[in-house]
């Protein structure tokens, strides 16, 4: 998911933002000689994302350093794991901290966060149904692609990436949509029929009596927007299979389980990214007697 290209201009701006001119302490203090061993330490238990987005840091401030990842990405941690060990010029490695940091420590928040209702969805579907954890397009702008993939390291899948990658339509779509009293069905058909045969078309409703004219329609999944959960498990039922039944809208932790129980198929949660904190890392500096020397 994370190209190359993503990787360096997302990672290439954030060091151009953070050291425009250069990293006056580490010039100043520095010589130019010494170098550094360092270290990503846990401060708390979680789940790893980003690996290569630290690595880069590194690589694109200068490609002498070197990065040994420990964990890779989606596995979990606890507090005092060694993730990853740094090796390189001492200006190099303090330089890029900052940036490799922030990135790592969102991200990985991102993945323990999603890992949390990952967990807390197993088994809760009827007869054992699985149930996905999905994300939303609620990401911090330029970061997308760092978040989506975050969250898939921590177990959730991915909804459409942008507006260009299925038809979702939403409640202002649809009061356009059948304005002058057109009929719901037939104004979704109507539409449907001129995208291509492998689009995907989601429908959001936000009551019940809105589901049987979405399903004639020719929707594919319908997502039932900030439904009660006696009103999801009737939702389920009219849907009966004939499509994606989806959740979203006040998600939380301590609901998602009783969601799943509904016997909906997908439930989409902002809070994947919008709301994860920033997990505790740090890099520590290996002391040595001699500067110079790792």
């Amino acid at each position: 998911m994370i190209t190359t290209a993503v990787l360096n201009r997302v990672v290439g701006a954030a060091l151009e933002e953070d050291a425009p001119w250069g990293d006056l302490t580490s010039t100043a203090l520095l010589p130019a000689d010494a170098t550094a061993t360092a270290d990503l330490v846990a401060r708390e238990p979680g789940v790893l994302a980003g690996g290569a987005v630290f690595t880069a840091a590194f690589a694109l401030t200068d490609p002498g350093v070197a990065v040994d990842l420990h964990f890779a990405d989606g596995d979990a941690f606890d507090a005092g794991d060694v993730l990853a060990t740094v090796t390189g010029s001492a200006r190099s490695v303090l330089t890029a901290e900052r940036v490799a940091l922030n990135f790592t420590q969102r991200l990985s928040g991102i993945a323990t966060l999603t890992a949390a209702y990952v967990t807390a969805v197993e088994g809760a579907g009827p007869d054992g149904k699985a149930v996905r954890i999905a994300d939303t397009r609620k990401t911090t702008p330029g970061l997308r692609a760092f978040e989506r993939h975050a969250v898939v390291a921590g177990g959730g899948h991915n909804h459409r990436f942008s507006l260009s990658d299925a038809v979702m339509a939403k409640d202002n779509h649809l009061a356009v949509l059948t304005r002058g009293g057109r009929d719901l069905a037939t104004s979704l058909r109507e539409a449907i029929a001129t995208l291509p045969h492998t689009t995907h078309v989601v429908v959001e409703v936000d009551r019940l009596d809105q589901i049987p004219a979405v399903l004639a329609g020719g929707a594919h999944t319908v997502l039932l927007d900030n439904f009660s959960l006696e009103d999801l498990r009737t939702g389920v039922a009219l849907i009966a299979g004939r499509a994606t039944a989806e959740a979203s809208g006040g998600v939380s932790l301590d609901t998602v389980h009783d969601v799943a129980a509904t016997g909906v198929d997908v439930i989409s949660v902002g809070a994947l990214t919008h709301s994860a904190r920033a997990l505790d890392l740090g890099l520590d500096v290996r002391i040595d007697t001699d500067p110079r020397i790792d």
